[in-house]
């Protein structure tokens, strides 16, 4: 149980500096293509964790698998926030209506 449980912690920590070095050497305009990517990939997270939700027998399963569920769409849904919020920084902003020239003379 403990050697499974090491090599699962070396695996995590593996990932861990690997993740943050592949995103620190990304260009920040290519920020909203690489979310829009890790959001169809938790999409298909979100799947499986329904998936184990849906095959759960105890008690402890189904917690973890509703746990699995939300946090899972959360992600997804979040995801999805910074995007939208990414591209409206790109967009052309509304040119404010010019005064009249009436108005102003009186």
């Amino acid at each position: 149980m403990g050697n499974v449980l090491l090599q699962y912690a070396t695996v995590l920590m593996l990932t861990i500096f690997v993740g943050v070095e592949i995103i620190a050497k990304v260009p920040s305009i290519l920020h909203t293509p690489l979310m829009s990517g890790s959001n169809a990939i938790h999409g298909v997270i979100l799947v499986g964790a329904m998936l184990v939700l849906g095959s759960a027998h105890t008690t402890l399963e189904m917690v973890l698998g509703f746990l699995a569920v939300i946090l899972a769409t959360l992600n997804v849904v979040g995801g999805f926030v910074v995007t939208d919020r990414m591209l409206e920084m790109f967009k052309a902003k509304p040119k404010a209506p010019a005064a009249k020239s009436d108005e102003v003379a009186s």
